[in-house]
């Protein structure tokens, strides 16, 4: 006879300091499932070609996905951390409880027949079911650690990243909104070029055609260069941090 103790064992992350019990992999693998068919569903011909099939496999993952919820409301007393008197409704409130009650909301959402933007909203939050992983491991935390080790460096180098954008849109505005007034004819216009060239993307769409908005452009992927690397460079010494740190505890 399964015990409350015994599911909540299996139920629980929690419960299981090292590893994951077989229910947890079990939602692990139907997680990545219910993506999977949220991805194939985004193609036209294979609706057509099974139009009945997506609807009922997403009927499926959503009774196995509330009936999860429920075994995990159930036996959240037991966690002392919602142990008491609320503990269920503080559990409620937490936040993987909130992204579970989120991957219930698409089918919810796609129920509503007539309204492209909902079943465009639904197919979204299909997807991001796969950020229900992240309960089942600790890189969630690791990369908590990590960026709030590097907070003040990673703020310096927005910092940095916001002036170069507005430095070299202001003088590419200065210098080539006179020939490419839809391009460059104002601040705001020319920073999504600032932002395609520091980002070192490069578009190509919009390009300088004078010699010195040229000269400034050049100095503008010059710069990108040192901007995309800097932040970089933060955080992987963070992530090796946090890995270390990690190991020691293990």
């Amino acid at each position: 006879m399964i015990t409350k103790s015994s599911l909540y064992r299996a139920v629980d992350v929690t419960a299981r300091p090292h590893g994951i019990s077989r229910f947890n992999l079990v939602i692990c693998v139907l997680i990545l499932a219910a993506v999977l068919v949220a991805i194939l569903e985004t193609e036209p011909t294979l609706v057509d070609a099974a139009p009945g099939f997506f609807w009922l496999v997403e009927w499926l993952f959503f009774i196995i996905f509330a009936i999860e919820f429920g075994l995990r409301l159930y036996v959240a007393p037991l966690n002392p951390e919602f142990s008491g008197r609320f503990g269920r409704l503080r559990y409620l409130f937490s936040f993987w409880a909130l992204v579970d009650l989120l991957a219930l909301l698409p089918f919810l959402l796609g129920s509503i027949d007539g309204n492209t933007f909902y079943l465009r909203i639904a197919r979204l939050f299909r997807v991001l079911r796969i950020a229900r992983l992240g309960r089942f491991t600790h890189a969630w935390e690791l990369l908590g650690s990590a960026f709030s080790a590097r907070r003040y460096e990673l703020m310096v180098s927005a910092i940095v990243a916001l002036v170069l954008l507005l430095v070299s849109s202001t003088f590419l505005f200065i210098f080539e909104s006179a020939g490419q007034p839809e391009a460059f004819g104002s601040v705001p216009r020319a920073l999504w070029w600032s932002v395609a060239t520091l980002t070192t993307v490069g578009y190509g769409d919009v390009t300088p055609i004078t010699a010195i908005g040229r000269f400034f452009a050049g100095m503008t992927a010059v710069a990108g260069i040192g901007l995309v690397a800097m932040p970089t460079g933060i955080l992987a010494a963070a992530f090796s941090d946090a890995f270390q740190k990690q190991a020691k505890k293990d």
